[in-house]
C-alpha cells in the first residue's frame, strides 16, 4: 500500500486549503485513516481521523470546528479541508492508514504513511 498526500502550500492566516491522500496498491481496507502533522522542532501530533466504514470522525481540540476530514471509499482517498488557518497550523501534514482497531490518536498504531505535504500559514 502506498499513500500519496497532496494539496499543501502557502496560505495567509484565515485562508483555506484542502489536503488529499490517495491510496494505491493491494486491496485497501483500513480500519481508520488519519492525518497527523509535525511542526519544526516538535513531535508529530494527531490532527483528525475517520473510520473507513461508518461515519465516525475524530479531531484534535486545536482543529475542531476548523478542519473537516472526509473519505471516498470508491476512490480510496481521504481529504482534510482546512479553514480559518492559523500560523500555528504550519507543519508537514501526513496521512496514515491503520489496519487494526487501535487508538486513532496514536501515530505508532498506524501501519502505512504518506510522504507528507507542507502547509505554511503566514500571519
Amino acid at each position: 500500500v502506498q499513500l500519496q498526500a497532496s494539496g499543501g502550500g502557502l496560505v495567509q492566516a484565515g485562508g483555506s486549503l484542502r489536503l488529499s491522500c490517495a491510496a494505491s496498491g493491494r486491496t485497501f481496507s483500513p480500519y481508520t485513516m488519519g492525518w497527523f502533522r509535525q511542526a519544526p522542532g516538535k513531535e508529530r501530533e494527531f490532527v483528525a481521523a475517520i473510520r473507513w466504514s461508518g461515519s465516525n470522525t475524530y479531531y484534535a481540540d486545536s482543529v475542531k470546528g476548523r478542519f473537516t476530514i472526509s473519505r471516498d471509499n470508491a476512490k480510496n482517498t481521504v481529504s482534510l479541508q482546512m479553514s480559518s488557518l492559523k500560523p500555528e497550523d504550519t507543519a508537514v501534514y501526513y496521512c496514515a492508514a491503520d489496519l487494526q482497531r487501535d487508538d486513532y490518536s496514536r501515530s505508532r498504531n498506524y501501519d502505512y504513511w504518506g510522504q507528507g505535504t507542507l502547509v505554511t500559514v503566514s500571519s
